[in-house]
Parts: structure tokens; C-alpha cells; sequence
């Protein structure tokens, strides 16, 4: 079990494009074993590889609820393939902006497309917080985070915040 330490905005690796896994290998599991391990040590219910400082695509998720029996779910090389016309919002947060969250309009159901660590082929259509927490983790691999979705003046306020508080940690 390998917890690994978290990127932090404003750090420049959150908003650099995953590249694709071409390999299925014991590298591959250790990496989901030790991303799973990080999102429930946060806690969270998702985390992007690029969140632990690795630009790959692959992604953790897992939206039991408290008290469930876990379902972690690992996702390689994940593409939306479909979304639907109609919309969900949801109250989103993101391990890499800590202690900050607001309300994301996305699709309310998606098809995606990916790899298990095996290297099998995958698909899955998914609705509710599993379509949201899906495309909030996808576009971390793309280099997009969530307070791209609100207004210039609140994500400049968020990343002023952020970008203050890094100073401080160094100095």
C-alpha cells in the first residue's frame, strides 16, 4: 500500500494531456493499487493518475457510499464515446483544489470507453454521480479541471487563492 502525495493547483502537470497506457503490466496494477490507496486515504471518490503526478491516462473511481462495501473501479485510456442531451448538476470538489467546491452542469448520462488493467476492452454507460465523477476524471487527463466550468471571476479568485497559499508554503 503506497500512498502518493497529491498535485496541488496551481501546480502546471494539472493541466498538461495525460498520455495513453500501450503497455498492461505489473507497473500498470501498481499504479492503480497505490491511486486507489491515495483517493480513500484523501478521502475521495475519484482521482486522476495525473493527480499523483503521473500524465497517464488512467483513472480511479469509486462512488459507494459510506458503509457499503467498496467498488473500486479502474479506467485506462477512457474516451466518452456518447453523452446525452440532457443535464445533471452537481456539487463538484477535486482532491487537487482542496476544501473548495461549486455546482458543475455536465451531461447527465455517458458511454465511456476504456481499458481494465488486464488490457480488456471495456464499456460503460453511466448515469448520476458516476457520469459526473466519470467526466470530472477524464477531463483532469485532458487538462481540464472542474473550476473551468465557473465563472472567470470565481475560477481567477480560486487560483489567486490557491497560487498564495503555494507561495507561502515555499517561502
Amino acid at each position: 500500500m503506497t500512498i502518493k502525495p497529491l498535485i496541488i493547483l496551481p501546480d502546471p502537470l494539472l493541466r498538461v494531456v495525460s498520455k495513453p497506457f500501450e503497455r498492461f503490466d505489473a507497473e500498470t496494477k501498481r499504479l492503480a493499487s497505490d491511486m486507489l490507496d491515495t483517493m480513500y486515504d484523501a478521502p475521495g471518490i475519484g482521482l486522476a493518475a495525473v493527480q499523483v503526478g503521473v500524465d497517464r491516462r488512467m483513472l480511479v473511481i469509486d462512488v459507494s457510499r459510506e458503509g457499503e462495501e467498496k467498488t473500486p473501479l479502474v479506467f485506462i485510456n477512457p474516451e466518452v464515446v456518447a453523452s446525452s442531451d440532457e443535464r445533471s448538476v452537481y456539487e463538484e470538489g477535486c482532491l487537487s483544489i482542496p476544501d473548495y467546491y461549486a455546482e458543475v452542469e455536465r451531461p447527465a448520462e455517458v458511454t465511456v470507453e476504456y481499458f481494465d488493467v488486464d488490457g480488456v476492452k471495456q464499456t460503460v454507460k453511466a448515469d448520476g454521480l458516476l457520469a459526473t465523477c466519470l467526466q470530472h476524471e477524464i477531463d483532469h487527463l485532458n487538462g481540464v479541471l472542474f473550476i473551468d466550468y465557473i465563472s472567470r471571476l470565481k475560477r481567477e479568485m480560486v487560483i489567486k487563492k490557491f497560487t498564495k497559499a503555494a507561495k507561502t508554503k515555499v517561502g
